[in-house]
């Protein structure tokens, strides 16, 4: 990137991560007497969150200046996938988690990157079924299951 975009992002994600650590202290800790509560977790991102942003902005000083050849900027791309999100988020309650989100990441790395068909469907199948056992089978969340045609 730019030195000016990896500037500005360094001073957001700091605001952002002082907020975070901010924020987080007004979460009640655990009434059960655990040194873990539940504001431990968000204060922990806020922190990682803060020395990463410092890190960036320290190592846009080093930065050398170089003049940058403009890429052009991509559009279509960017509404396909857009689109192929908003399409996502319509159809995951009638197709079910698996179905959308294996549709949804093929489009999207067909988009990114025309060809490689079978990693793109790999990664999609593995990423999509192993997302929704792990997180509706093993931590018992729910996720929308598959469809009942």
């Amino acid at each position: 990137m730019s030195k000016t975009f990896d500037r500005i992002a360094g001073i957001v994600f700091l605001l952002i991560g002082l907020l975070f650590v901010i924020e987080s202290r007004s979460i009640s800790q655990s009434a059960y007497g655990s040194s873990v509560g539940p504001n431990i977790f968000p204060m922990a991102l806020g922190i990682i969150l803060l020395l990463l942003s410092i890190k960036l902005l320290f190592e846009t000083m080093k930065y050398e200046h170089v003049e940058a050849s403009k890429e052009p900027l991509q559009y279509m791309k960017f509404v396909i996938i857009f689109i192929s999100a908003v399409v996502y988020a319509a159809v995951l309650e009638p197709l079910g988690y698996v179905i959308s989100t294996f549709i949804f990441l093929v489009v999207a790395f067909q988009t990114m990157e025309r060809g490689k068909w079978i990693s793109t469907i790999l990664i999609a199948s593995f990423f999509s079924l192993g997302v929704y056992y792990f997180f509706a089978e093993f931590l018992g969340g729910s996720l929308p299951g598959f469809p009942e045609f």
